[in-house]
């Protein structure tokens, strides 16, 4: 894409205390092959060297300035804040989050897509998150799907096309008609965001990995996981959405699904210690979407939750005995020490069951 043809693309960097990986995002950006694009990096009150980090790369490059809060903001919150500076001339908006980075080809990549398929409103690409490769991308060849029916796949469970903020490039006026742009309240508003937007309009994709998102245990997603919220925005989503891209039995059977998914995780925390706030949260989420929280579904889950673990316990057991079964004897031929099982060739069979059973998605 020559220099005179190519759309400008708005840079945003929501920032608070990542002075330890600031600058390597930053550096980022300055390594695209497309070059036409300003960025604007938003400081929220850090209390380490990170507006120090940005005012160095600023004074060198007139594409970068900093928007400096005079006061401390919740994370959406400032991500919001973030995606309100795009430039009024920008056709695309380009989230990178402070602690991520995106590869050289990125910029180039993503708006070669939407400039191919104008009717594209959010560009998403493969992404790396720390040593694996997330989201499960269109066949070999295909750069545009329906809106709708990427939603649609994402419900089903299907597909997953789109996922952080950094993964994806926005067409900057849908950012502009959107206010808030991020729903503040939800832990997942990333993907409710895509939701919004492609009710409207259409996805492209890139097949090949663009952007990398650093995996952190404090992370507001590590948060997140470990309270359930996921299944609070899941449900949420096939309530707000699920409707417009799912005939009525589609719906259901997500609805059925992904309430038993739910009511598992809740089972297997009955059985751990958890303050009140946990439990309200979860009351709130079924509150919001209209659905009583059942308290006798509750229980039957967490009884079920623990006959599988109480079974899975007493496999675990048989195993060990069966492994301490084992006898060694002496070949007479080769005087080798080798393992011979009691049960002779049908352990092997076992042993392979059992290594296909703990092999599995991450």
């Amino acid at each position: 894409m020559k220099m005179i043809s190519q759309p400008l693309v708005s840079i945003v960097t929501p920032v608070y205390n990542e002075e330890n990986n600031l600058a390597e995002c930053i550096e980022s950006v300055l390594a695209q092959t497309y070059q036409n694009w300003d960025y604007t990096i938003v400081n929220n009150c850090s209390t380490d060297r990170s507006l120090e980090i940005a005012g160095r790369y600023a004074a060198k490059d007139a594409r970068i300035r900093i928007h400096d809060n005079r006061q401390f903001l919740e994370m959406l919150a400032n991500h919001n804040v973030a995606v309100r500076q795009i430039s009024p001339e920008s056709k695309y908006c380009k989230v990178v989050l402070g602690d991520d980075w995106i590869y050289p080809e990125c910029l180039e990549k993503m708006v070669g897509v939407a400039e191919a398929c104008p009717s594209a409103g959010v560009v998403s690409a493969y992404e790396r998150c720390g040593q694996q490769i997330r989201l499960t991308g269109l066949a070999e060849g295909e750069e545009l799907v329906d809106g709708r029916e990427a939603c649609r796949q994402f419900l089903l469970g299907k597909l997953l096309l789109f996922g952080a903020q950094t993964s994806v490039l926005y067409r900057a006026d849908l950012v502009r008609s959107r206010v808030p742009f991020y729903v503040e309240t939800d832990r997942y508003a990333d993907f409710e965001s895509c939701f919004a937007l492609l009710r409207t309009s259409n996805l492209g994709f890139v097949h090949q990995v663009l952007t990398f998102s650093r995996p952190r245990d404090a992370s507001i997603g590590a948060i997140s996981a470990d309270i359930g919220a996921h299944f609070g925005s899941m449900l949420d989503l096939l309530f707000t959405y699920g409707r417009g891209c799912l005939n009525g039995d589609e719906f259901e059977k997500c609805l059925d699904r992904h309430l038993s998914e739910y009511y598992r995780f809740l089972g297997r925390r009955l059985w751990v210690e958890r303050g009140r706030d946990f439990w309200s949260y979860h009351e709130r989420t079924f509150a919001k979407v209209g659905i009583g929280f059942n308290r006798s579904r509750l229980a039957s889950a967490a009884v079920g939750q623990l006959c599988s673990s109480l079974l899975q316990a007493k496999s675990s057991m048989k195993s060990l005995k069966r492994l301490f079964s084992l006898r060694r004897i002496r070949n007479p031929q080769t005087r080798r020490v080798v393992l011979e099982a009691g049960t002779g060739p049908s352990f092997k069979r076992d042993r392979a069951e059992d290594g296909v059973k703990l092999i599995g998605r991450s």
